[in-house]
């Protein structure tokens, strides 16, 4: 009986250990999810949808606490870390700054085929 106390509390103190630990973030995700967005953006037939996914392409890379993240545009990676640039372990950085850069220059465009084209480069940059 005493056995089996000592057992069962070990299984509850290591599943609350596990409970306690956060998950780390999975840069992934963040940048499958920005690059969906730049080929919407790509694909868009208006400027003003082209700069809304190009702002949700930022806001994946940035996260909530980075510039030029964008609160009103709305944020597809919420929950799924703290932004791309941030969870990268640093083997990507220069490829996710490159698609950052296209993706502000797309929304600071105010031709939609220049802003597309932004968003279409930005998404090949996502995709490497």
């Amino acid at each position: 009986m005493i056995r089996q106390f000592i057992f069962g509390s070990a299984a509850v103190a290591a599943m609350i250990g596990f409970a306690a630990v956060p998950a780390f973030a999975d840069e992934s995700q963040e940048v499958a999810t920005a690059a969906a967005h730049a080929g919407m953006a790509a694909a868009s037939a208006d400027i003003k949808m082209v700069h809304m996914h190009l702002h949700h392409v930022v806001n994946c890379l940035v996260g909530p606490s980075g510039t030029g993240f964008d609160k009103a545009a709305g944020n597809p990676c919420d929950g799924k870390g703290n932004g791309a640039l941030m969870d990268n372990p640093g083997d990507k950085k220069a490829m996710l700054e490159d698609a950052l850069t296209k993706a502000n220059a797309g929304i600071a465009a105010d031709d939609v085929d220049a802003s597309k084209k932004l968003a279409a480069d930005a998404q090949t940059a996502l995709m490497k």
